[in-house]
């Protein structure tokens, strides 16, 4: 006699390899997440870091003259937080011109070992 047997439903294998596949689809889910959530806590300080950059070199412009070739550091004070602001103003080729490199990086803290830079802006200015 033979045994005839209808078989219904997924197998075990089956089973655990739709588990697994959606179990790698929720982690990279859930990794995208947490990217998106760190982008959007550093953002405010970002913008913050921004308007520091753009304030230092609305200075230089309405110094209304060459700025001095060099490196200088400041303290700017956006919204309760400090951040430290590195100038570096390079010479050209062309006498007229300056290249002028703007880093921002929140202020130094005892605990802080490393300090992450938060915007690097880069600009030429020229003779008024």
């Amino acid at each position: 006699m033979k045994r005839v047997r209808d078989v219904k439903g997924f197998s075990l294998i089956e089973v655990l390899v739709a588990i697994s596949m959606v179990a790698l689809a929720l982690i990279a889910g859930m990794a995208v997440s947490m990217t998106l959530m760190r982008y959007a806590e550093r953002q405010p300080e970002q913008v913050l870091a921004q308007l520091c950059a753009q304030n230092e070199l609305a200075h230089l412009r309405l110094r209304q003259q060459l700025p001095e070739v060099g490196e200088s550091t400041s303290v700017c004070t956006q919204a309760d937080r400090n951040f430290s602001v590195r100038l570096s103003v390079t010479a050209t080729a062309n006498p007229d011109f300056h290249q002028v490199r703007v880093q921002v990086q929140q202020a130094r803290s005892a605990a802080a070992e490393t300090q992450q830079v938060l915007l690097r802006l880069s600009t030429v200015m020229g003779r008024f």
